[in-house]
């Protein structure tokens, strides 16, 4: 198939880059030269572990192309995803401009009937305005073109896209017309080859499908966090409470372990849209809320641990921190719970060495540019060096373990302050480490 994506971020390359694997011709479109030139020469602009590769290959082989002109990349285009940023708006709403302008752009550039599908994240009710907005183009053009609106929500995990997008665990559609659902079926046939993993649904279902699973992780992440703060408190383990509770089928153990609180692109992003589509409609999302407020909570946690331990006045501690992006094998470093800890140590007076294997340049270029007493270590034993401390907060697998006789040599203190829970207590105690975890009483 002859297929178009605009937008060349997590999801549109992702998504391109895999269509095109499957042996379709894609074009990917976005506004800005200098990415369509990085991705031209070769470079990506995101870290996506097997990413790079992949886009290598289809580039040369000439099934993957990149461009800024939209009127080029629907010349024979059967169908075009709209896959732009849906940033949250101050109102805690989707923003969505992007979608709109691009549905806009399809209006004024398509030239034969297409399929335009929605695979950005977008509130009940956009696939209506989309179509309005392109029929509105049209309109303007005295052009008549048939062309049909369907949802295709994206279920990519940042660190892991490339294989969620090659072996789903469900493709969800959302059409109105049985030949759109015909057309795409069969563009999703060869990743879904060894069971049927295809759902079809009406367009709104589809469309907060998406809103609704984030939702739910969101809500098992906030809810353990919120067991183990009780654990902490009357002296259980919420390692051995983690397990207990995931052998329950029911239950499982995905999702259910205790943290520092979650960050990224879309669980942030995601439960407060969701909040607001659900109070637009007359809802108090009770639930909803107390899933964002404990995540902010729990983002401060480590940050009260460490102020127990040494004072509030931190102005003579240099900390080393392990870790800025969101999580491991990505450099996405969007609410990130690094951000809100190393603003909380430095506005105390404290010193903070970092070490990341890939957001370093994000951090030092956008999230953390102007942040004082805020060092750069080469590898993650450097980080170490005269410190007080060592914080964990990205459990990227190279942390998973380390030479703990050289981490004790290399801080001035052997103590560990756990946001990921890690590390054996009891092998750390041994070595005569203080050893601090989330959820377990010290």
């Amino acid at each position: 198939m002859n297929i178009a994506v605009i937008g060349t971020g997590y999801v549109g390359l992702v998504s391109g880059t895999c269509f095109a694997e499957m042996g379709n011709r894609v074009v990917c479109v976005d506004v800005l030269e200098s990415k369509i030139a990085q991705l031209k020469s070769g470079k990506i602009p995101i870290y996506e572990p097997g990413l790079e590769g992949l886009v290598s290959k289809n580039y040369q082989n000439g099934n993957l192309c990149f461009t800024t002109s939209l009127k080029e990349a629907l010349k024979k285009c059967e169908i075009v995803f709209i896959a732009v940023g849906t940033p949250m708006g101050e109102d805690g709403s989707a923003d969505l401009q992007y979608v709109l302008q691009a549905a806009k752009e399809i209006g004024e550039q398509m030239e034969s009937q297409l399929i335009v599908v929605n695979k950005s994240t977008v509130p009940v009710g956009t696939a209506q305005r989309v179509q309005e907005v392109i029929f509105k183009s049209l309109k303007k053009r005295n052009k008549i073109i048939p062309f049909s609106v369907a949802s295709n929500p994206e279920f990519l995990k940042e660190g892991d896209a490339v294989n969620d997008f090659l072996k789903p665990d469900r493709v969800i559609i959302g059409v109105e017309e049985e030949w759109v659902e015909e057309r795409l079926r069969e563009l999703y046939a060869p990743f879904c080859r060894s069971c049927d993993r295809f759902i079809v649904m009406d367009i709104k279902s589809a469309e907060m499908t998406k809103y609704a699973a984030n939702a739910m992780l969101a809500t098992k992440i906030s809810f353990i966090n919120e067991i183990a703060n009780i654990c902490e408190a009357v002296g259980a383990n919420v390692n051995s409470v983690r397990v207990g509770i995931g052998s329950d089928k029911r239950i499982g153990y995905s999702f259910i372990y205790p943290g520092c609180g979650y960050g990224g692109s879309c669980f942030p992003k995601d439960v407060k849209a969701l909040s607001k589509i659900a109070l637009d409609n007359g809802i108090n999302p009770k639930v909803i809320h107390a899933v964002e407020q404990v995540n902010e909570g729990q983002k401060r946690v480590l940050g009260k641990k460490i102020v127990q331990y040494f004072g509030e006045d931190l102005s003579e501690r240099q900390i080393c921190l392990w870790g800025l992006s969101f999580k491991p094998e990505t450099d996405d470093m969007r609410e990130a719970t690094s951000i809100v800890l190393i603003n909380e140590l430095v506005a105390r007076g404290a010193v903070v060495k970092v070490y990341d294997p890939k957001a370093m340049q994000e951090a030092q270029q956008f999230y953390l540019k102007d942040t004082p007493n805020l060092l750069y270590a080469k590898n993650k034993y450097d980080a170490l060096e005269d410190c007080d401390c060592l914080v964990l907060v990205t459990e990227w697998k190279e942390f998973r373990s380390p030479d703990f006789l050289e981490v004790k040599e290399r801080l001035k203190s052997p103590i560990i302050f756990d946001g990921r829970n890690q590390y054996n207590a009891k092998r750390l105690k041994e070595l005569g480490f203080t050893y601090y975890e989330i959820g377990v009483k010290q």
